[in-house]
């Protein structure tokens, strides 16, 4: 991946904290996408995305996400806006450097503050067993009138 802006305009730390979701996407060893909506927490530096307590069929340290995160190590990040009104219309993509922080981990605890200050719902989750995805801008597009 070339490398490119990785710093935001005012305009888009705006919009990113004015939405409440995104899609991680992420790919495979062999190059297989999957792409999950996720929630988020940016400090302006990196974006947050916890595995949570959520039902989930497995484990959270095997869902496909995670692995391909430790297969590859990238990820992306669309944080968009829709509305029937296409003035309105806009997107950030982050393609960027994906890991995990595991409990214990310089981020982790700032990271679970800012997803909690986020989203009352993390308030009452033990967030603090689980790792968080961190994804560091790489490079960064933008478009729409939304952003504005």
């Amino acid at each position: 991946m070339s490398e490119g802006r990785t710093t935001f305009t005012e305009h888009e730390n705006a919009f990113i904290r004015r939405q409440r979701v995104a899609r991680l996407a992420t790919s495979d060893a062999a190059g297989h996408p999957t792409v999950v909506p996720v929630c988020y927490a940016f400090d302006g530096q990196r974006f947050y995305t916890p595995l949570d307590e959520k039902p989930k069929r497995i484990d959270a340290r095997k869902l496909k996400r995670v692995r391909n995160i430790e297969a590859r190590h990238e990820a992306s990040l669309l944080i968009d806006q829709y509305s029937d009104n296409w003035s309105q219309l806009g997107y950030v993509l982050v393609y960027g450097h994906a890991e995990l922080v595991s409990p214990g981990h310089e981020l982790h605890a700032s990271a679970l503050s800012l997803l909690r200050a986020r989203y009352i719902q993390y308030q009452m989750m033990a967030l603090e067993k689980l790792p968080v995805i961190v994804i560091t801008p790489r490079r960064i597009s933008a478009w729409g009138p939304a952003l504005l």
